[in-house]
């Protein structure tokens, strides 16, 4: 095609936010580029469809030979589509592994609509967009730039300077919306310490004053002469980004991570990069760019978003993006403003006395006056005595609940409104609203044997409290709980599932990833158990493998870790800070925490119960989402409840990876139980919890380096 042809008319026709200009496709070398100019007259009614059905014509001459995943259409608001073109290797890139999550480029939902389109009518050949990808290592050797994506070109020449311009290019780099009201993210580009060495940058993160301010002046020279600029603060990880109406190029931001620079930098830089540093570690512990970006590549197919700086902020982001907080819209004056979505959660303190907080002053108030708050969490180090016949018995099997918070998640009805007192209140068995009820529940009878089902510590009430929905509900369903007797309670003024497309996200990632490890769902018991005990038996050679496990890893640190964010104490700030920057903002709602954890102790309780009502057995230790019960032999299929009819029986213990599903931990034998519970002087007595680690699924001690492994990956899994 000749250069400077005019593809479209203003852009009003075209979908962008750019009123009265065009785009025109000029060709540089052998890639063509899209340039913004002045409109010379506005578009009338009569030419938009002309314009537009030209623009599409065009672009699908224009198109290189399309790769066998292609993204699908972008509706989103953006500028012009990045023309693919191959990548110019001298060397061949590193090889992909084949655990890739879901392609990016893949067809999916968007903002919980189908992608199939209304009607199979067109009146323009269909335009194929190029894939965007999320993330790319940029290596370098004595035959030139190696990249790891093919279809990114590689730099002109080897100096800082060619190095911006690249950057400045319009890269295929993006991470697309996934809701049509979110916003696309940034790409990342990965440096290797080859790399660093070719464009002449320190192969170590500067540790003075003097060389850090060389190295900025440096960096921010190079990006100038392509009308770029960078992040205000360089570090291990940083931005370089055009201006609109800068020159050089169109507008444009890119991610820089700088692999050999990962975890040094002051202690700021060091806590912004951790999730990082985990995805750029080899098995060997080595910071590789081309590992970070392949991770990384996974790690957006499958949740949709960028790593964020910990679990818990990379929870609230993914929320973010699933379920935006704002929308575009345009004012009386056509320009483009952004206004709260219904159904978003308002950024402002909304707390009340029974449920701000720990750290809050309401919190600290109420409890100084001796009044009851919420406390709603997880069993904690519950046990009771064990029976005559378990103390018999040669083996205590602990097993554990995997993913309980997304298990209870998907459509667990949150209190969106603010709480707000109403007496006397109205119970509906059927769809009560989301909030806290002062209820008394110490009269009501509950099983001996396991731990009540309304406090975190097991024991029964000793007077009323208050107490989120979930709870209620089950006490009134299970146990005769009558809600006519509540007096007081706190009601939102929305209740709504909020948290569906975010466990759907994380659900679908943590199973992808444990299947790339062998654990899949519909596991025969036998099966599932000979798998756990062998999935983190990885060969460094298998890169499949090695990739699922870190991002499992990360997974599931990021549900509780953005369970916990929900009451976030940020113990690092001073109170005036925290009360600004954290209580706040729209994601400090305790009320919420509440809610979920209150939802997932009761579904545990549940599984106990009617665990102990088809098989006689019941747990003699809790903690948060451990069992402990006693057995002949030291295997959990001895916990397993019979099949009735033929068919398996649901709302049991069940062993599986799947949410709600079981895990064996540990074995121990049952002296070393009774040793830590029946010691003579009852201040000396342990929670038997607390041998987990010691022991092996076998039921033999464990070495001391395996218990500290076992610890470590407790605390992985615990999120931040």
């Amino acid at each position: 095609m000749m250069a400077g042809v005019r593809l479209a008319g203003c852009d009003g026709c075209i979908g962008s936010d750019k009123p009265g200009w065009i785009v025109e496709w000029v060709q540089r070398g052998t890639r063509m580029q899209s340039e913004w100019k002045r409109c010379p007259k506005a578009c009338t009614p009569q030419s938009r469809a002309a314009k537009i059905e030209q623009l599409q014509r065009l672009r699908a001459e224009q198109q290189a030979p399309v790769p066998q995943a292609v993204a699908p259409a972008d509706t989103s608001t953006s500028r012009s589509p990045v023309q693919e073109q191959p990548a110019r290797h001298l060397a061949s890139p590193r090889p992909a592994p084949a655990y890739q999550g879901r392609a990016q480029g893949t067809p999916a939902r968007r903002g919980g609509r189908s992608a199939a389109p209304r009607s199979t009518r067109t009146t323009a050949p269909v335009v194929k967009r190029p894939i965007r990808w999320p993330a790319v290592a940029l290596d370098s050797s004595t035959d030139g730039w190696m990249l790891d994506v093919d279809q990114v070109p590689a730099p002109a020449g080897t100096k800082l300077a060619d190095w911006f311009h690249w950057l400045g290019t319009g890269l295929p780099l993006r991470i697309d919306r996934i809701h049509d009201a979110g916003r696309p993210g940034d790409g990342m580009v990965c440096l290797s310490a080859a790399t660093l060495k070719t464009l002449g940058l320190p192969a170590s993160f500067p540790t003075t004053d003097k060389a850090l301010a060389a190295l900025q002046k440096k960096l921010a020279t190079a990006a100038n002469t392509a009308g770029m600029e960078i992040s205000e603060e360089i570090g291990p990880t940083f931005q370089a980004y055009r201006r609109p109406g800068a020159p050089g190029g169109l507008k444009t931001s890119i991610r820089v991570v700088v692999a050999p620079w990962l975890g040094q930098g002051n202690e700021r830089q060091q806590k912004t990069s951790e999730m990082i540093v985990q995805l750029a570690t080899t098995p060997d512990g080595e910071l590789d760019a081309a590992t970070l970006a392949r991770r990384v590549r996974a790690y957006v197919a499958d949740l949709g978003i960028a790593p964020g700086i910990t679990p818990a902020t990379t929870s609230k982001l993914l929320l973010d993006a699933v379920r935006p907080r704002f929308e575009p819209y345009e004012n009386d004056q056509g320009e483009r403003r952004y206004r709260l979505r219904e159904g978003a959660l308002p950024d402002q303190d909304t707390t009340i006395p029974w449920a701000a907080g720990a750290r809050h002053p309401l919190t600290v108030q109420a409890l100084a006056k001796g009044e009851a708050v919420c406390e709603e969490e997880d069993f904690k180090w519950w046990a009771r005595p064990l029976t005559e016949n378990e103390s018999a018995m040669p083996y205590a099997v602990a097993v554990d609940v995997c993913a309980s918070y997304l298990s209870v998640t998907t459509s667990l009805r949150l209190p969106v409104g603010p709480l707000e007192y109403v007496s006397n209140p109205a119970w509906d068995p059927k769809s009560p609203p989301a909030g806290l009820w002062w209820c008394d529940f110490t009269a009501l009878e509950v099983e001996e044997l396991l731990p009540h089902p309304a406090t975190f510590h097991g024991r029964r009430p000793t007077g009323p409290g208050w107490y989120a929905t979930p709870t209620v509900t089950y006490m009134a369903a299970e146990y005769g709980f009558d809600p006519t007797t509540i007096t007081d309670a706190y009601l939102s003024t929305l209740t709504l599932p909020i948290l569906k497309e975010w466990t759907n996200r994380l659900r679908e990632a943590y199973k992808r990833a444990y299947a790339a490890l062998g654990l899949r769902d519909g596991q025969d018991p036998e099966e599932f158990l000979a798998a756990y005990a062998a999935h983190k038996q990885i060969d460094p050679a298998d890169t499949e493998a090695g990739d699922a496990l870190i991002l499992a890893t990360l997974y599931k640190a990021i549900y509780k870790g953005g369970i916990g964010k929900w009451a976030a104490s940020a113990k690092y700030m001073d109170d005036e800070t925290w009360m600004k920057k954290v209580v706040e903002d729209w994601s400090y709602r305790p009320e919420l925490r509440h809610h979920i954890i209150a939802a997932a102790r009761i579904a545990n309780h549940r599984r106990m119960r009617k665990t102990l009502n088809k098989t006689g057995r019941a747990p003699f230790a809790v903690n948060v989402d451990s069992l402990m019960y006693a057995t002949e032999e030291p295997s959990a299929l001895e916990l397993l409840t019979p099949p009735e009819q033929g068919k398996p029986v649901l709302g049991v213990i069940r062993l599986g990876i799947g949410p709600g599903q079981f895990k064996h931990e540990a074995s121990i034998p049952m002296p070393a139980v009774r040793e830590l519970m029946e010691r003579e002087n009852e201040e000396d007595r342990e929670h038997p919890g607390r041998l987990t680690h010691h022991f092996s699924t076998d039921g033999l001690p464990l070495a001391d380096e395996d218990i500290d492994d076992a610890e470590h990956d407790e605390d992985q899994e615990d999120g931040a």
